[in-house]
């Protein structure tokens, strides 16, 4: 969106995906400033409508500063038990709390099933083969991760024990993947830190899976999870409302500003659907149809979906404030059919 001041760009997924080179017929030349019509000179985007040129915009290409740019990896949750009941009932009713309070319900919280943890194992191999940067696997400086149960799970099986809250990498080294050409030749890493965050938690209320236990039980069963910035021990957030769509997009861009806010230049994010579909609903409008469908489309689990945030800069620096529970107002923004079917979340 244009007030956010960032960019999404798709790095890609489990499927190949396509850059698409956006044409625009503009009287400019490449530095994106007009040109007088009397005189010939050059006058800064006069009447153009918009704060930023993010190229020669006929071109179809974007140049940032490359400190102004980092890689987020978005991974959906593995399947949940809540995920199986939606679909052995075909609706998403056994997701309510009925006349019981919802921390009773079985599907409070919901965990993971033998089959999700298979795909989160699953997904840990694929990143022990994947290359990036210099390397032949893909290594993270940072794995963010929601408070909820299933996510932090996920967490524990893709990327196994985290490095101690407050340990300096230099301290915790590990082996690098096996059948590597790193660990055949002895290269140690450090593994990353997991931060519990409560901004990319899934949308909240209604639905029993949606809240979470208390951090104190919580950090008992993750012990190596660093949860010092969490806010609420119980959760504040859980209502049999639903949060509104105009909030969860409001705090999915509000947690981009505080990823863009981090030091480390390759962050996964363990989270959940529909959180990722009121993230990135609201990025690629200009994007081809087959882009925008693949950076927009519901995420299945497990998934790994992996962007370039790009900051426009004019938020750097701005203090990110502690997420609080909303005002009760009903919401005016509909994100699409997906919620008149079972829910996946």
């Amino acid at each position: 969106p244009r007030s956010c001041r960032y960019c999404l760009l798709l790095w890609g997924t489990q499927s190949a995906t396509r850059w698409y080179n956006q044409t625009t017929n503009m009287a400019t030349n490449f530095f994106g400033l007009k040109k007088s019509s009397s005189s010939g000179a050059l006058n800064a985007m006069e009447g153009d409508g918009f704060e930023y040129s993010l190229g020669p915009p006929d071109s179809g290409f974007s140049i940032f500063l490359a400190d102004r740019t980092k890689k987020i990896h978005f991974i959906r949750h593995a399947e949940g038990f809540h995920n199986v009941a939606t679909k052995e009932t075909g609706s998403n009713d056994c997701l309510l709390r009925g006349d019981e309070p919802a921390s009773a319900h079985p599907l409070y919280d919901s965990r993971l099933t033998a089959k999700g943890i298979a795909q989160s194992e699953a997904l840990r191999t694929h990143l022990a083969s994947r290359p990036s940067g210099a390397r032949s696997f893909t290594a993270f400086d940072l794995v963010v991760v929601s408070p909820l149960t299933r996510t932090c799970e996920t967490a524990l099986h893709v990327f196994g024990q985290p490095r101690e809250p407050g340990k300096p990498a230099f301290l915790d080294q590990m082996d690098a993947p096996k059948n590597s050409p790193e660990y055949a030749s002895g290269v140690k890493v450090a593994p990353p830190r997991f931060l519990v965050r409560e901004e990319c938690r899934e949308r909240w209320g209604h639905y029993v899976c949606d809240g979470r236990r208390s951090i104190t039980e919580i950090a008992a069963e993750f012990p190596g999870f660093d949860f010092s910035e969490m806010v609420h021990d119980e959760d504040v957030f859980y209502s049999d409302a639903r949060e509104s769509d105009e909030h969860c997009c409001d705090r999915a861009v509000r947690f981009l500003q505080w990823l863009n806010s981090r030091p480390e230049k390759c962050i996964a994010v363990v989270t959940h659907s529909s959180f990722l579909r009121h993230l990135f609903g609201q990025f690629g409008e200009t994007l081809k149809a087959d882009d925008r469908d693949d950076l927009q489309r519901l995420a299945g689990n497990c998934e790994l979906r992996s962007v370039l945030l790009c900051s426009h800069g004019v938020k750097d620096g701005q203090k990110v404030d502690p997420l609080m529970p909303p005002p009760a107002n009903p919401s005016t923004v509909r994100m699409g059919s997906v919620y008149e079917k079972p829910l996946s979340m």
